[in-house]
């Protein structure tokens, strides 16, 4: 059986990890093969849950990779996964543990080694083997996507197939009550970037605007409460939102503060989530003075100005300089890093570095060229108004 969005099924609701053992039963399936996050199987309670569903089938288990996982790590997979031959894959844990089980799928049907397919781009002409996604965190939005991201000698490289998105999603938010603040935070920061960028992307639809609208309304809305005080209602909240998130960028993908995002996680060790946040006011600057010469949406300049209107409204801002300045206090207000500055990267040699390495595909989808000189510019650009900020937080 090979996963398309036709077939996708989801289940989101709290309790819904309970109804695995249907899944099971539907899918018929004896052997299983189990991606997971020790931490957060331990922390969630999901033994506990699924020990009689469990019981009733032979599980291989797979939790041997690292957050923001290597290539490495995912050969490791598919060699186990050949010996087990599984009638379906389980994924449970974060983003990495969901897209590792998404290219352990499919690539464990490919002649070509794991490497050679991140690197070459290859089709995946046999499919997947089946995959249900059980994400634990409110943020990437993988268990929505036909995409997974892994690292090759330090580069980042997206891995895109219909067949990588999940035959089954199960959102349950009660896998999120363990969620420590600052991973709530990073993982909402994410999905709220995620539905940002999709409302300007070059690759964005009607469709998919509208689940990002609806996504970035709930994380802005839920964030700092899920962040700070978390209740069940912004739990479930922000799941949703980051499930709306990933439906919109199947649809659109990302744009460039998740282009320059990589190597801040990669050189800097900055979580994905807090990255792509630090430029997201300073794009969003930058889209605002797009002209007929810079814009790449073939829909045009004032399209993309409207798309920009939106964003504004959402941000509750008539102009620019409010909507950004709103999103730098809302994102500080979450302990996130609102601009590089926040984050400690002032050294032009640096800042150079950071753009030298920025994702070229995501950089394209972008609706307003840069090229390296205006990528200078626009990480520097912000960094006076986050020490005005600094200071009123302080004397407030």
């Amino acid at each position: 059986m090979n996963s398309s969005a036709e077939e996708q099924s989801v289940i989101m609701e709290e309790g819904a990890l309970a109804k695995l053992g249907q899944i099971l039963r539907e899918a018929r399936a004896r052997q299983i093969f189990l991606v997971v996050d020790e931490i957060a199987w331990e922390h969630s309670g999901a033994g506990t849950v699924l020990k009689n569903d469990l019981q009733s089938v032979h599980v291989t288990r797979f939790s041997n990779f690292e957050p923001n996982p290597k290539i490495e790590d995912v050969e490791r997979g598919v060699a186990l996964c050949r010996v087990a031959k599984p009638d379906l894959i389980v994924a449970f844990g974060g983003g990495t543990a969901l897209d590792v089980a998404k290219m352990i799928g499919a690539m464990q049907r490919h002649p070509s080694s794991p490497r050679q397919i991140a690197l070459k781009g290859l089709p995946f002409p046999e499919g997947s083997i089946p995959v249900v996604a059980i994400p634990t965190t409110a943020g990437t939005g993988s268990e929505a996507t036909h995409f997974a991201v892994v690292y090759v000698d330090g580069q980042k490289y997206s891995i895109a197939a219909s067949c990588l998105l999940p035959r089954w999603a199960m959102i349950d938010s009660q896998l999120t009550y363990s969620v420590p603040a600052p991973l709530t935070a990073a993982t909402g920061l994410d999905a709220f970037c995620q539905a940002i960028e999709s409302i300007w992307a070059v690759g964005a639809t009607d469709e998919s605007i509208g689940y990002a609208v609806e996504a970035a309304r709930l994380a802005k809305n839920n964030l700092a409460e899920a962040t700070h005080r978390a209740t069940p209602r912004s739990r479930g909240a922000m799941c949703q939102a980051a499930h709306l998130a990933g439906k919109a960028i199947n649809v659109s993908k990302t744009t460039l503060p998740h282009a320059i995002s990589y190597a801040l996680t990669s050189d800097y060790g900055i979580p994905h989530g807090l990255a792509v946040a630090t430029t997201l006011s300073s794009v969003l600057a930058f889209n605002y003075e797009i002209t007929e010469e810079d814009c790449t949406d073939p829909r045009g300049v004032q399209h993309v100005r409207n798309r920009l209107a939106l964003v504004l409204q959402l941000l509750d801002a008539t102009d620019v300089e409010t909507a950004c300045e709103n999103v730098e206090r809302w994102i500080q207000n979450i302990n996130g890093y609102p601009t590089l500055a926040a984050a400690g990267i002032t050294n032009d040699d640096q800042i150079r570095a950071i753009t030298r390495r920025v994702n070229l595909e995501r950089l394209a989808n972008n609706p307003r060229r840069a090229h390296q000189e205006q990528l200078v510019a626009l990480l520097r650009g912000r960094q006076t108004k986050t020490a005005s900020l600094n200071r009123a937080a302080t004397s407030s």
